[in-house]
C-alpha cells in the first residue's frame, strides 16, 4: 500500500529553512498556529510547478504521508476538470493538492469535503456567502472563484490514493486573462480590498482538515454540502462524456444524490441521472 511509508516530513522550521521552497506565503508563525490533525501537518511549497496534482500523484506513489499538501505559488500547466487549463498567476491564487487515503465508500463525498471546506473558508475570510455549482465549482456573486479537481488512483481494482486539488482565486486581475475575464472573479475584487494568499491559506487548510475529520468520524457531509449547492431547482444544461463525444442534457435539477450524481427532469417529463459532468 502506498500509505505505509512517509519518506519525507517537514516541520514548520524545516519548511522555512528549505532552499527549495519559498516562505513569503506562509510564515513560520502561521504554520505553528495551524494546529491541524492531518491536513497541513506536512506542507511542500514550491515557487513554481507544472501541476500540483501531478507532483502529489508521484509523491503518493513514493509513500508520502496522508494529509500532505503540495502547494505552488504558480502552476504553469495546471488543469481543471476535463483537461481545461487552470489559470494560476504567480502569488495571486492558492493552488494546492492534498494526498488522502480514504476508504472506497468515502470517495463520493471527498468532492463534497473540498467544496464545503472552500465555501466555509471564503465565508470566514470575507464575510461573503459563496455557493457551490454542481459538481465542482465555487461561485461568488455569480462568478467562479474556485474549482475542485479529484483524482482517484486504483491498482488491480484496489483504491490506492485520492488526490484532492483546489484552485482559489485570491488577488489578481482577471481582465488580463481573456479566457476567464467574463466568468471569473477573485476574493479581493468581491471584498473590495486586497487579500493575500497567505491570509487565506491557513483558513482553507483548517477547514479541509476539520471537514475531512468529520467525514472520517461518520458525519453526514452530504447534507451539509447540499445546503450550499445553488444548482437545485434550476433548469440547467449538463455536459457529460468525453470530448469530442460530449453529450448535453437539459432539465430541471430535481435532486442531487448522496453519491454526487444529479437527477434532471427533461422537458418531456422523463428523468435522467448523471454521475459526472459540468
Amino acid at each position: 500500500m502506498w500509505r505505509q511509508g512517509c519518506w519525507r516530513h517537514y516541520s514548520p522550521e524545516q519548511l522555512q529553512k528549505s532552499t527549495k521552497m519559498r516562505t513569503n506565503i506562509l510564515p513560520a508563525s502561521t504554520l505553528k498556529g495551524l494546529n491541524t490533525r492531518l491536513i497541513g501537518r506536512n506542507i511542500l511549497y514550491y515557487p513554481s510547478l507544472p501541476s500540483t496534482m501531478a507532483t502529489a500523484r508521484k509523491m503518493a506513489r513514493d509513500g508520502m504521508c496522508e494529509g500532505t499538501v503540495v502547494l505552488a505559488a504558480e502552476q504553469t500547466a495546471g488543469k481543471g476538470r476535463r483537461g481545461r487549463k487552470w489559470f494560476s498567476p504567480p502569488e495571486g491564487s492558492i493552488s494546492l493538492s492534498v494526498i488522502l487515503y480514504p476508504s472506497p465508500s468515502q470517495l463520493p463525498q471527498l468532492n463534497m469535503v473540498a467544496g464545503l471546506a472552500t465555501v466555509n473558508c471564503i465565508e470566514k475570510a470575507t464575510g461573503l456567502r459563496p455557493v457551490i455549482k454542481w459538481p465542482n465549482d465555487v461561485l461568488l456573486n455569480g462568478r467562479k472563484i474556485a474549482g475542485i479537481l479529484m483524482e482517484n488512483i486504483f491498482e488491480a481494482g484496489e483504491l490506492m490514493t485520492a488526490i484532492v486539488g483546489i484552485g482559489l482565486n485570491v488577488s489578481f486581475d482577471v481582465s488580463s486573462f481573456a479566457e476567464i475575464s467574463a466568468i471569473a472573479t477573485t476574493l479581493s475584487t468581491e471584498l473590495g480590498r486586497e487579500l493575500s494568499p497567505g491570509e487565506v491559506l491557513p483558513l482553507l487548510l483548517r477547514e479541509l482538515d476539520q471537514t475531512y475529520h468529520d467525514l472520517q468520524s461518520g458525519a453526514n457531509i452530504y447534507e451539509r454540502w447540499l445546503t450550499r449547492v445553488e444548482t437545485l431547482g434550476k433548469v440547467v444544461q449538463v455536459k457529460s462524456g468525453g470530448s469530442p463525444g460530449d453529450s448535453v442534457e437539459e432539465g430541471y435539477a430535481e435532486s442531487i444524490n448522496a453519491d454526487g450524481s444529479i437527477t434532471l427532469r427533461r422537458s418531456d417529463g422523463s428523468l435522467v441521472t448523471i454521475v459526472t459532468g459540468e
